[in-house]
């Protein structure tokens, strides 16, 4: 079981997102090695989201300011491509209708024949070098049958395939101007767009066909050349909006991260760490503010240690101080006590009680003594390989006249195989000397269970009692110094009020953990669990902190956990003290 730690709660989109890139994550690791990659790629790229604000900021002002910019210059690109065709299409029309104009005056008087052909041909060269056509425009006269004339510029068969069968429809056969975009390779000029105009031309023998070809290569060369513009306009424009949102989000971000730096050096202890102001804006206030708020946190936690560190010392002297009188008390209660059977039986009874005391207060000095010694960090930890085993044995035998008073008997489970830890074997028993005392006089003359179990990186003890429990919340508050659960309860054991504060730190000491379950009438459960070997970091504990169900010591021995490297070789038989 893991040690119990608090995380702050994610939001329900918080924990979508983090579902959906974990299985991202994982199909791109099923796919292989570039898979794998991938995944790391898009795990780096995650991380530098998440971590940088000057990052975040920069992408959404891309994406934001892109897309505004790319639909702005499609926008405008469209509007100047429309521009352009109309604008050739006001001036083909113009040229047609000029060009129609003329080829009617020069044709009113002719008949069908050989001269009305002549005519047509001057008509069609006419027209190809008047100015007014615009120069480069192809003219083409075509009879009701859709054949090219002889004068057709500058050749029949791609001209005639150049103007599709729905524009002749309308200029033949409904007699009106229509125009149409193609393209053609007119003049073996290579493949061009053309804005394709017709109308009909009435003579004295019917309807001609008169076309203008106009190249769209100018339209289409200022079309392209806008949209480039527009393209790399656009490309500028964003790549500087989003430089200007990085500075100015950095001018923002450095002063934060400064602050924060600083708040990290505070908390490991640099007090003397300052922001530096720079002018009377906004950032310079906020580093003011941080600078008296740290100046005020270094006075307070200056005073509070000067004041610790004057309680310590108190406390010290006062115990080492209080050795002297003790001693020359202990020696007169000694002689008291060892007299009491030649006293009345009420001075006999008051040597007793002072003998008990004395036992008490003794006690209190030597736990005051070693807070006092944690308090300043003297502590130091004597860890050697010891078989843990014997430790909770002969916690149990000393505390047997303890559980026969109390009417509680104390139900042992620990491995056959021999339990290795390197520890602090005075340490841990006077832990186990505390949680297993504190059992039995919690235990309300129910059974006391005490487990024993180990794996590859951790042994565990724990101290199960079926007595009155633990309300809610209370399982952080036992470890206080000084704290009863109930005040008014009478102490069997003459505990001090300080033994689960020197074993929560004896624990500590260790690098492992000591932790308390409880439920109101159905007991308490204690878990003390140390690392294998010195210096390791705990994961987890071979023995759960919550009891499932309660078993008979045979079943909890089977159910212990057992060293995989060690022969099972017969040293701790379980048994009841």
């Amino acid at each position: 079981m893991d040690n119990p730690s608090t995380t702050p709660e994610s939001s329900p989109a918080q924990q979508v997102r983090r579902a959906v890139v974990v299985a991202v994550k994982r199909t791109l690791r099923a796919a292989g090695p570039a898979g794998r990659r991938t995944a790391r790629a898009l795990t780096s790229a995650h991380r530098a989201w998440r971590r940088s604000l000057q990052l975040r900021m920069g992408l959404i002002t891309l994406v934001l300011s892109g897309s505004l910019v790319a639909g702005f210059g499609l926008l405008v690109a469209e509007r100047n491509t429309t521009a352009q065709i109309d604008g050739v299409r006001q001036a083909t029309r113009e040229q047609l209708r000029l060009g129609a104009e003329y080829a009617r005056d020069q044709l009113s008087n002719y008949s069908p024949g050989t001269a009305a052909n002549r005519q047509i041909t001057a008509i069609v060269n006419q027209l190809k070098i008047t100015p007014e056509q615009g120069g480069g425009v192809v003219i083409a006269l075509l009879d009701e049958g859709g054949q090219a004339t002889d004068a057709v510029y500058p050749d029949k068969a791609t001209v005639q395939n150049a103007i599709t069968s729905g524009l002749r429809r309308e200029v033949v056969t409904n007699h009106k101007v229509a125009s149409q975009i193609v393209s053609a390779d007119i003049g073996q000029n290579g493949t061009r767009t053309y804005l394709v105009y017709g109308t009909p031309v009435p003579t004295r023998w019917g309807y001609l066909q008169l076309y203008y070809f106009q190249p769209m290569d100018n339209a289409e060369s200022i079309t392209s050349d806008f949209r480039t513009s527009m393209a790399l306009l656009g490309i500028l424009l964003v790549a500087l909006l989003v430089l200007v949102v990085m500075l100015v989000t950095r001018l923002v971000v450095n002063p934060i991260r400064i602050a924060a730096r600083t708040a990290q050096r505070l908390s490991a202890g640099l007090l003397d760490q300052r922001m530096e102001v720079r002018g009377e804006d906004d950032l310079a206030m906020l580093a003011a503010s941080f600078n008296q708020m740290a100046a005020s946190l270094q006075r307070q936690i200056v005073r509070l240690e000067e004041m610790s560190r004057l309680q310590r010392r108190f406390t010290s002297d006062v115990s080492h101080e209080l050795r002297t009188p003790l001693t020359t008390v202990r020696m007169a209660a000694d002689l008291l006590y060892s007299e009491r059977d030649t006293f009345d039986p009420g001075i006999a009874r008051s040597a007793e009680l002072l003998q008990h005391e004395l036992d008490r207060f003794e006690n209190l000095l030597s736990d005051l003594l070693e807070i006092s010694r944690f308090d300043a960090g003297f502590a130091m930890l004597d860890a050697e390989p010891t078989d843990l085993g014997p430790i909770v044995l002969r916690v149990v035998d000393r505390l047997e006249s303890v559980a026969e008073r109390a009417g509680v008997e104390v139900e042992i489970a620990v491995p056959e195989t021999p339990v290795i830890a390197e520890v602090d074997p005075r340490r841990i028993e006077r832990v186990l000397r505390n949680l297993i005392g504190n059992a039995v006089e919690h235990a309300e003359g129910r059974p006391v269970v005490v487990t024993l179990g180990v794996d590859e990186h951790a042994a565990a003890v724990t101290v199960r009692d079926h007595g009155i429990g633990l309300k809610d919340g209370e399982e952080k508050l036992v470890f206080n110094r000084f704290w009863r659960a109930d005040p008014s309860r009478a102490r069997q054991t003459g505990g001090t009020g300080l033994g689960l504060s020197i074993a929560l730190e004896d624990a500590r000491l260790h690098g492992g953990w000591l932790e308390a379950w409880g439920e109101p009438g159905n007991g308490a459960q204690f878990r003390l669990t140390v690392p294998v070997r010195a210096g390791d970091r705990l994961a987890s504990s071979p023995l759960q902190l919550m009891p499932s169900a309660d078993a008979p010591v045979a079943d909890l021995l089977d159910a212990v956990p057992r060293q995989p490297s060690e022969p099972p070789t017969p040293a701790h038989p379980a048994g009841v003290a």
